[in-house]
This record gives structure tokens, C-alpha cells and sequence, in this order.
């Protein structure tokens, strides 16, 4: 008769814990799946989104569970990934200690806005339409975002950190510089970063450009000719003595000063460079053969600059 009454209980007592399991419900992840907990969900609306799209077979299961079994930690936002046979208290934990996936964006310095544009558009992740930005209004930078987050919120932040760094950077600008106004400057970087690929040359591209800017010389600065032909995408082809000559709001060998809005969006060296470019009274610049420029004051000095520039070039074949 003991032994029976053993048996019973271990009868009711594997049959509780059996129908206790069955109105817990149960995970349902049969590959590995990325699954996004929104910003400010509860763990309620986290249960039901978890069961509308297939990973657990209750919500109300999932929560109780949770209420007596899993631990008190808040869970994160962000994207997960859900993984084959995970249980229910897997994904709990999962949502409560685990990385969140971070995703990321770059802009490279000296990208134009229509680039900008192509770049937020390719990423898949990403949602909505947004139209081609100002140019000069995105300051580069990598950018984080999530699965699923608008176009229009990841730029606002890029066009926001620009606003920041100007609001920074301008108070701390050297005395007497070229501009009198951020909007300015930004034009004036973005032609900067345009004209040379060497970061240590751009204090002195800043200080030479800001000499003419203040003699209200011609820039002519090539990069201002080949914007408005494809708004800053690379021309692809030798700059014709027709747009050189090209008559317009951008074109630096056809008017004097800066052009009417910046070229591609300049990144924070550039920018600092012409807030606080190099003591120089250079005037002219050639390329050098390596990659970076000859500088000179003295218009004989520069020519003779640029006929050794050319001889590199014949050398090279390029001529």
C-alpha cells in the first residue's frame, strides 16, 4: 500500500510538471533568426511579438515563465539573434545579458551628398525614402543604426553631429582667417578636401586657398568645375577646355572668391584646417609626382613646378 501511494505521487507529480510545461508553451526556433526588441517595449509587447512571428508557441506562457522562473534584470532593445533550439528561458536571458548586434554606416570624408544618398538607400536594413541631403550638411563618421530603423532618423543624426561640431569647432577658429561666417568655411573645407588626398597638406591647401580667397583672386580649384557636371561623383575623363570655361555658380577658373555652396561634405580636419589654416604666403600649388603638392608663392617658382610635374607625366606615359 506504501509503495502504491509512492507511485500515485510520482504519477501526479510528473503529470503537474508535464501539464505545468504545456501551458508555459515553448520556444520554436528552428534557425537561427535576428529578431528586434523595439526601444521602449515591454515585456509583454516583447511575449506577443515573439508568438506573432512564430518563435514561441504562448506569449502568456513565455511571461509566465518569466515571471517565476527567469531572473529580475530589465531586458535591452536592440537585435538579436534568435538561435536554433534556444528554449524560452535562453531568449529571456538572451534579451536580459547578451550584445546587442550594432550595425554601422560609414561616410567617408569628401563623399558628396548624392553618394550620401546612394549609401542610406543600398542599406537594406534600413527603411523609408529620404530625398538627396544638402550638400555639405552630413559630416563624416561611422553610424550605428538598427534593423528596421527610417532612412530619415539615421541622416537627421548625421546632419546633427555636422551642427554640432560646427557649433564647437567655430568658437575655437585662429584670428583673422578668410571666412567671416561657418557657412563659408564649410565651402571653403569641402574645396579643401577635394584638393588633396594628404592629410598632412591640408593646413597648407587651407592657408593657400585662404590667400586667395583674400586677394579675391580665382581659385581655380578643378573639383569646382567637374560639381556641377555630376555633383561630385568622380568625372571619370580629362576636364575639357569647354568646362573649364564653363560660365556658372561653381566654377572657380570662371569667377573670383568661393563658390555658392560646398562641393561634397568636408570632414573635421578639413574643416579645423580652414579655421585655423597654416601662416603661409603661398599662392600656387602643383601636384609633386608622389602623391602630394609643390607650394609657391612666386609665379615663376610654380611654373617651373609645373613643368616638372608634366615631365613626370611624360615619363609616365600619362602625356
Amino acid at each position: 500500500m506504501k509503495r502504491l501511494g509512492c507511485l500515485a505521487a510520482v504519477i501526479l507529480l510528473v503529470a503537474g510538471a508535464f501539464l505545468a510545461n504545456s501551458a508555459l508553451g515553448s520556444a520554436t526556433i528552428e534557425e537561427d533568426t535576428p529578431f528586434v526588441v523595439p526601444s521602449g517595449a515591454s515585456l509583454t509587447a516583447v511575449a506577443e511579438k515573439l508568438e506573432d512571428e512564430g518563435h514561441i508557441s504562448s506569449a502568456d506562457g513565455f511571461l509566465l515563465r518569466s515571471k517565476f522562473l527567469g531572473g529580475s534584470d530589465p531586458i535591452q532593445a536592440g537585435e538579436f539573434l534568435l538561435t536554433a533550439g534556444m528554449s524560452q528561458g535562453d531568449i529571456l536571458d538572451h534579451f536580459q545579458h547578451s550584445e546587442v548586434i550594432r550595425r554601422f554606416i560609414t561616410i567617408p570624408e569628401g563623399l558628396p551628398s548624392i553618394m550620401v544618398w546612394e549609401r542610406l538607400m543600398a542599406e537594406e536594413l534600413l527603411t523609408g525614402e529620404i530625398p538627396v541631403p544638402v550638400e555639405g550638411s552630413v559630416l563624416p563618421d561611422t553610424y550605428d543604426f538598427e534593423r528596421g530603423q527610417t532612412r530619415t532618423e539615421v541622416l537627421a543624426r548625421m546632419q546633427a553631429a555636422m551642427q554640432n561640431f560646427l557649433a564647437e569647432a567655430w568658437p575655437k577658429r585662429g584670428p583673422d582667417i578668410a571666412v567671416d561666417n561657418i557657412r563659408d568655411a564649410v565651402i571653403l573645407a569641402s574645396i579643401v578636401e577635394k584638393e588633396t588626398g594628404v592629410p598632412s597638406e591640408r593646413k597648407m591647401v587651407a592657408g593657400l586657398y585662404s590667400n586667395r580667397v583674400r586677394k579675391n583672386m580665382f581659385l581655380q580649384a578643378d573639383p569646382t568645375i567637374i560639381y556641377p557636371i555630376t555633383k561630385g561623383k568622380p568625372l571619370g575623363r580629362r576636364i575639357r577646355q569647354s568646362e573649364i570655361a564653363a560660365i556658372n555658380d561653381y566654377n572657380t577658373y570662371a569667377m573670383p572668391g568661393l563658390p555658392k555652396a560646398p562641393i561634397t561634405n568636408p570632414g573635421r580636419e578639413s574643416i579645423d584646417a580652414v579655421l585655423n589654416p597654416a601662416d603661409t604666403d603661398a599662392l600656387y600649388m602643383v601636384a609633386d609626382g608622389s602623391g602630394g603638392h609643390e607650394f609657391n608663392s612666386d609665379y615663376a617658382a610654380h611654373q617651373e613646378a609645373v613643368d616638372k610635374w608634366y615631365a613626370i607625366r611624360r615619363e609616365r606615359g600619362e602625356m
